[in-house]
């Protein structure tokens, strides 16, 4: 496995596995318990996919030593404000079977996030978060929390993408040392992804899928990834992605790919805002 290091120092694994819309229970403890064996030790969860549980039990039931974990967890926007949000934090320790959580995000960009952040801050400095960062922060955001924040986020979680690269903002993010983490590395098979012609004539020279050098191309840009499958031939596909490498070449072919836009949604539609919003409550 290859790491980064953070901001604050602390070592994150660059590749995860991601738990996002694996409803049921049962389900997301077998998929946790099958990623662990297949090799992985950073997961992804949040307070709004209700599986924290599912996940806590399986990283219980593996056996496997808590440090070798690296788990993460995101506020949501209903747990906004330092209050709320601190008290969600330690219930999702709870959740977790946990008593330290390596990476806390904030959700979305909504509500008080102020408030959020602070109750992070304070947990963070008492040693029950090892890291804390934000998600789907447009750069104008990121840098306004980074401006009046007391830590430097470590993490902002976007939709990034072969579609979607985020240059830009890998920029910005880059200026003030926050790692940049993908979600949605396979834009959901939009775009008739999997089928991409470029990622599948790239892939055919290395004998690789689309879905593998569309993660060696993230990881080469030093872009954490978490995809998500619920098929362990999936997990092991994606886990084998380090024992090949993208040329310069190669890497500038995906890299016009990108179009700029996001495949899901817009934080400056105030109709999104409202649907994100409306979620929340």
């Amino acid at each position: 496995m290859q790491f980064i290091t953070l901001n604050n120092g602390v070592r994150m694994p660059i590749l995860g596995y991601g738990v996002y819309q694996i409803h049921d229970p049962e389900e997301c403890e077998r998929c946790v318990l099958e990623a662990i064996r297949v090799g992985y030790r950073s997961f992804d969860t949040a307070q709004a996919y209700r599986n924290e549980a599912a996940v806590g039990r399986a990283v219980k039931r593996s056996g496997v030593p808590r440090e070798e974990f690296f788990i993460t967890t995101k506020v949501w926007i209903s747990n906004a404000g330092y209050d709320k949000a601190k008290a969600s934090i330690q219930e999702s320790m709870v959740q977790l079977q946990v008593d330290y959580l390596d990476l806390v995000l904030i959700h979305q960009p909504l509500n008080d996030y102020y408030g959020t952040y602070r109750a992070m801050e304070e947990l963070y400095k008492a040693g029950k978060i090892r890291a804390i960062g934000v998600s789907n922060f447009s750069p104008e955001r990121y840098v306004d929390l980074v401006k009046f924040s007391e830590v430097v986020p470590a993490v902002n979680q976007v939709e990034t993408h072969v579609f979607n690269q985020q240059v830009k903002a890998q920029e910005w993010m880059r200026k003030y040392g926050t790692q940049m983490e993908s979600w949605g590395p396979f834009a959901e098979g939009k775009n008739d992804y999997f089928f991409n012609s470029t990622l599948r004539q790239i892939g055919d020279k290395y004998n690789k899928s689309t879905a593998q050098v569309a993660l060696r191309f993230l990881i080469q840009r030093d872009v954490v990834v978490i995809p998500k499958t619920v098929k362990t031939t999936r997990m092991e596909e994606n886990f084998n992605v380090f024992d090949f490498h993208l040329t310069a070449e190669d890497m500038e072919k995906i890299a016009a790919l990108d179009t700029g836009e996001s495949l899901f949604f817009s934080s400056s539609d105030p109709q999104t805002v409202e649907f994100i919003i409306s979620l929340g409550k």
